[in-house]
């Protein structure tokens, strides 16, 4: 089994609203994406739609060919109608205050079980598979698996930031947690912060790992590499994963 990787587009749409109009083309990028070995796309549209707008998501859905994932903190009924409509192949949940510039720590399952439990009840009998953002702590891994979701999403900042000073405590808890995800039969993702650095060191270390999802890096890279060769630069990272 070979890790997935989703390209988040978000700052494809940041750098189209920074000037107005429709350069560049976001479903067309999708798609673009997609046909250079992509496996998905992800989003993650906010209230102030500062990148991703919700009307972005809904032109999206028909046009794409892989899965289709949105993430988004669930608070907000606006998404929740906007997730239920579209229907996505995924939904990652994800704990964002109202104008946080990125996501920075996942749920605290224990606390919020109940909340989370109903809302992933009404994504999964809509038929969309379900993800929780988590920080790499076997408890809150525990906590995830009591609320019912079909995957969670470990987020990779604090990996990333220690990777150049000790890839082997880097990488540690979370080799930890995505054991004891394996263990409850959760799915596992991962995000924020990989790159072509560190990705390769984090799929081949965190077995069972079936998808990635990067936007920031990613698109950066873009810049000085061209989108088509990015892509098979990353999906190069991934060949030998699990």
């Amino acid at each position: 089994m070979v890790t997935k990787l989703s390209v988040n587009i978000n700052k494809i749409a940041t750098l189209r609203n920074a000037r107005g109009g429709n350069t560049p083309d976001v479903p067309k990028f999708a798609m673009d994406c997609e046909r250079y070995g992509a496996q998905g796309i992800t989003v993650h549209p906010r209230p102030d739609e500062r990148h991703i707008r919700y009307e972005d998501v809904k032109a999206l859905k028909p046009l794409l060919s892989t899965e289709f994932n949105i993430e988004g903190n669930p608070k907000e009924q606006k998404f929740m109608d906007l997730v239920l409509k579209t229907r996505p192949a995924q939904v990652t949940l994800v704990p964002d205050a109202e104008g946080q510039l990125t996501s920075n720590h996942g749920w605290d399952t224990i606390t919020h079980k109940s909340y989370l439990t109903e809302i992933i009840a009404e994504f999964k009998k809509a038929g969309i598979r379900t993800s929780i953002f988590v920080d790499a702590n076997t408890k809150m891994v525990e906590g995830a698996k009591e609320t019912n979701t079909d995957r969670i999403e470990l987020y990779t900042e604090s990996y990333a930031r220690e990777y150049t000073i000790n890839k082997e405590n880097a990488i540690a808890p979370f080799i930890v947690a995505a054991e004891m995800a394996r263990e409850l039969e959760l799915g596992i993702n991962a995000g924020h912060d990989l790159s072509l650095e560190n990705l390769n060191y984090f799929a081949t270390h965190v077995h069972g790992l079936l998808e990635v999802s990067i936007g920031h890096a990613l698109i950066s890279d873009a810049l000085y590499f061209g989108i088509e060769n990015t892509i098979q630069l990353y999906l190069r990272q991934l060949k030998f994963s699990n």
